[in-house]
């Protein structure tokens, strides 16, 4: 496969599609076809001008450097000096750009998050640490400018979380979450500590996308749903109604149940969305398992030796082990501040799947 031959294929396929697009009759394909054609222009488009954009940055890098040669003027030479480091910046950044756009889009591409945050190894520590891991990525929703939906929220009484089930929605959510997905290991001096040694710990994160009927079509024969009354703190805050909901999978086994929502109709909704989305996942883990050439993140066990990530108390280091990534500004991820280590993954993961897909053909 030629990159260049796929550009110039690409753009003639974003000129058919802004034909059709102009002239599309709503009465007769329907807001769906229209919806698809205008998403595969939208990301052609893209693709297109990233393309030029970056060979106008090879183009005048190109020139700067030819007229540092001929000029003998320090402070010109100082200003193209200046130029020549833009475009060397920029030049790497589009490159990885474009290969994100050329690789095929993925059936979850779009589509609304379901996080999932529990504890794993480590007792109170974990359960502390599974908190402060929902409050960062709470934070770092809140930065995007994406909605969050707790659908189930369950604490401990020193602060830690059992687990919680969350929603999020936001435009590359899924493509930007879904490596989140797997074992995070903290290594920290707990606050229940008398003599000052440092723990480890670990918490899970699983992140999946929002399945709706037509993703996955669930026999209602297939599943046992039961009703009990939720628990709760006593006193005025126990809910005395059967509203909370357990939802079996006959087949599997699987269970999901919810109690967060006073209504018992909520509550089935909550589990439903969950128990579908868990089911679609473990389907698309099975065939992605089939292609050799896909890299996932999972959960695991959850022991201490599995581990996606490890967070350094006091080294103040985030290391991320699949794509030998280390930062040294944890204080700053904590409070949400995630941008660097999540785009620098998804690059690199887009850069193995690119090569991957050239070296198929």
């Amino acid at each position: 496969m030629n990159l260049e031959s796929y550009i110039q294929t690409s753009v003639l396929r974003r000129d058919e599609l802004e034909r059709q697009i102009a002239v599309f009759d709503f009465a007769k394909n329907g807001q769906s076809r229209f919806r698809s054609l205008n998403a595969e222009y939208q990301k052609l488009k893209k693709l297109t001008e990233t393309w030029e954009r970056l060979q106008k940055a090879k183009a005048d890098l190109r020139s700067a450097e030819e007229l540092l040669e001929e000029t003998t003027d320090e402070e010109f030479r100082e200003a193209i000096k200046a130029d020549i480091q833009a475009s060397q910046e920029l030049i790497p950044l589009l490159d990885r750009e474009i290969k994100g756009l050329v690789l095929p889009v993925h059936p979850n591409e779009g589509k609304d998050v379901i996080m999932e945050i529990r504890p794993a190894a480590g007792g109170d520590e974990a359960a502390l640490f599974a908190a402060d891991l929902c409050r960062m990525y709470q934070h770092y929703f809140e930065a995007k400018g994406w909605s969050c939906e707790m659908l189930d929220f369950s604490d401990t009484p020193l602060g830690g979380l059992k687990s919680a089930s969350m929603v999020v929605r936001g435009e590359g959510a899924w493509s930007t979450l879904r490596f989140e997905s797997g074992v995070h290991r903290v290594q920290r001096i707990p606050v229940t500590e008398q003599q000052g040694r440092i723990h480890t710990s670990t918490a899970t994160v699983a992140c999946m996308a929002e399945a709706e009927e037509v993703d996955l079509e669930l026999d209602p024969n297939d599943l046992r749903i039961d009703v009990f009354r939720a628990s709760g703190a006593g006193g005025q805050c126990v809910n005395r109604t059967d509203s909370a909901v357990r939802i079996t999978h006959i087949p599997t086994g699987m269970f999901v149940a919810s109690q967060q929502e006073r209504s018992q109709h909520r509550n089935r909704e909550i589990a439903m969305t969950l128990l579908r989305s868990r089911l679609l996942a473990i389907k698309q883990q099975e065939e992605d398992s089939k292609n050799a050439s896909e890299r996932r993140s999972q959960v695991g066990t959850g022991d201490r030796s599995e581990r996606i990530r490890t967070y350094n108390f006091p080294q103040n280091r985030v290391t991320d082990h699949r794509y030998n990534l280390t930062f040294y500004d944890l204080d700053k991820m904590m409070e949400g501040d995630l941008d660097r280590l999540l785009d620098e993954i998804r690059a690199i993961d887009a850069e193995q799947r690119f090569e991957d897909m050239l070296r198929q053909g």
